[in-house]
């Protein structure tokens, strides 16, 4: 590893190279290599425990590669010497669940991380905190309580205070796995509305017509790599592997899947995650 931080060009908000990542003897991560140009929005698919969530953990080291480095904004966030809380200044993270205070209202939600991380006084921060909820669709709940909230809307009050911290990178990580169907669509609006703005978006999900409309690239990972990325009209319409065509065919018409072959299925998912 260099000395000093690298340098890549501004254009990538997001670069990782030959990035690794084990617990204990299960190695989740087996050489990323990734990039994620600025305004660029990235979906990340891919079946459960193929390295997802792992990935975006540690593109803002709430998970530490084994090795391997991240960049994001020219900064690495793997060097020994990073301040990481600066880096961290820079990105939004949105996750499964919504991790709201359920003792302050939803103004105190959004208005606490930033006088405490960004030093902001009440003003700043209430203004920031009333444009963002605009932003969502949410300003008459304002003063409610996160438990007389939907899911969604929850969902929605949590990408709000992502952006009051004023990311130049937002992180999804499944953001609707948890809410009702009915409840999806709001959340994945708002997301459509940030990639309409222009807002670098790195999307793990399972919500493939999101991935199709809006994404400029989707990656498809199991068994901890990529297995391959590009277009999402070709990667979602017409893979070129047989482990994503395998992946969405169950995705995408679970109704057509044949219990009888349930077992050779799981045979050959495991068979094709054991070879890079």
């Amino acid at each position: 590893m260099s000395s000093t931080p690298q340098n890549p060009p501004p254009t990538r908000e997001i670069e990782v190279r030959g990035l690794h990542k084990s617990f204990g003897d299960n190695e989740v991560l087996r050489g990323i290599d990734l990039e994620v140009g600025s305004g660029e929005v990235v979906c990340v698919i891919g079946p459960s425990g193929s390295g997802k969530s792992t990935l975006l953990r540690c593109v803002n080291l709430l998970e530490e590669p084994t090795r391997g480095q991240v960049f994001v904004g020219g900064t690495e966030v793997t060097h020994p010497d990073v301040d990481i809380d600066a880096v961290r200044r820079r990105i939004g993270m949105v996750f499964q669940q919504f991790n709201l205070f359920p003792h302050l209202s939803v103004t105190d939600n959004l208005t606490l991380p930033q006088r405490r991380v960004l030093g902001r006084d009440k003003a700043a921060a209430a203004k920031a905190a009333a444009e963002n909820l605009r932003r969502v669709g949410l300003s008459e709940k304002a003063d409610a309580y996160p438990a007389s909230l939907s899911g969604g809307q929850q969902q929605r009050v949590a990408i709000a205070r992502a952006l009051a911290m004023g990311p130049q990178v937002m992180l999804f990580d499944e953001p609707t796995s948890a809410l009702d169907p009915e409840l999806v669509g709001d959340v994945l609006a708002v997301m459509r509305m940030l990639a309409d703005e222009g807002m670098t978006m790195m999307v793990v999900t399972h919500e493939m017509s999101f991935a199709r409309e809006v994404a400029d690239r989707v990656v498809f990972m199991d068994g901890g790599v990529v297995v391959e990325q590009g277009d999402p009209a070709r990667v979602i319409g017409n893979p070129a592997h047989e482990r994503t065509r395998h992946f969405l065919s169950r995705l995408l018409d679970p109704a057509m899947a044949d219990v009888e072959n349930v077992e050779d299925a799981q045979n050959a998912d495991d068979a094709a995650r054991k070879s890079p």
